[in-house]
């Protein structure tokens, strides 16, 4: 994974927070996708907005969040060192 991964999830952080607001007001419980600094989608699950963020960006980065619920804090080996989607051998 790069090292720009982290600044850059931090800036669809940073614009998730911009909107939060409004977006507590209008959809509490929505799942949200913030890609490129833009809100890119509201979702009813998480499975939902997963689907769509794959599909359209890849492996990221992107923000997913449920409108409502606190920050979830990951530790580091979380960020740098993503687990394989299949084993190799």
């Amino acid at each position: 994974m790069s090292d720009t991964t982290t600044p850059t999830l931090s800036k669809e952080i940073a614009a998730y927070e911009g909107i939060r607001s409004g977006l507590e007001t209008d959809h509490l419980g929505k799942w949200v996708i913030v890609h490129s600094q833009v809100l890119v989608g509201i979702y009813d699950t998480f499975e939902q907005a997963a689907e769509y963020a794959v599909e359209q960006f890849g492996r990221g980065p992107y923000l997913i969040r449920k409108v409502g619920a606190p920050p979830i804090t990951l530790p580091a080996s979380v960020l740098y060192n993503p687990v394989a989607a299949h084993a190799s051998g």
